[in-house]
């Protein structure tokens, strides 16, 4: 449940970086000053998401429209796109979890989050980016 929990912190932050300006370091510290109750190992976990994310966002952003067909990023719920953002990282870019825990997790957090429409979404797409990686994994070894 820790990373549960680092996950929505995540959430919460990319969404917030989505109406702010781009000095990041400084909204994290911030952020993270506002949530001083929270676990060092989720502050940390959460942290190294956050930082992946936004360092990839637009190689991330891009993997994302490749595979909602008929959907234009910046029109979908700031809510679910956030989560397809951190979730996509963790696929590409974090073989420390696996694809399974990574799509169940970012399911989980859109249903309590945004819809339940939201996470057969997010599902779909997540679904089809980590069925991609993997092919590409296999042809690469």
């Amino acid at each position: 449940m820790k990373r549960r929990k680092a996950r929505e912190y995540v959430l919460q932050f990319l969404f917030q970086s989505d109406f702010r300006d781009n000095d990041h370091r400084s909204n994290l510290k911030q952020f993270w000053t506002d949530k001083n109750d929270a676990d060092q190992d989720i502050k940390k976990f959460s942290s190294e998401i956050i930082e992946g994310t936004l360092s990839r966002l637009d190689e991330i952003d891009s993997t994302i429209k490749g595979a909602a067909e008929h959907w234009i990023l910046e029109r979908m719920a700031a809510v679910d796109r956030n989560i397809l953002r951190f979730a996509v990282y963790e696929l590409l870019y974090r073989n420390d979890i696996p694809p399974a825990v990574t799509i169940n997790e970012a399911i989980e957090i859109a249903k309590k989050y945004s819809t339940a429409e939201a996470a057969s979404f997010i599902n779909g797409i997540l679904d089809k980016i980590a069925g991609s990686t993997e092919k590409k994994q296999r042809g690469s070894k």
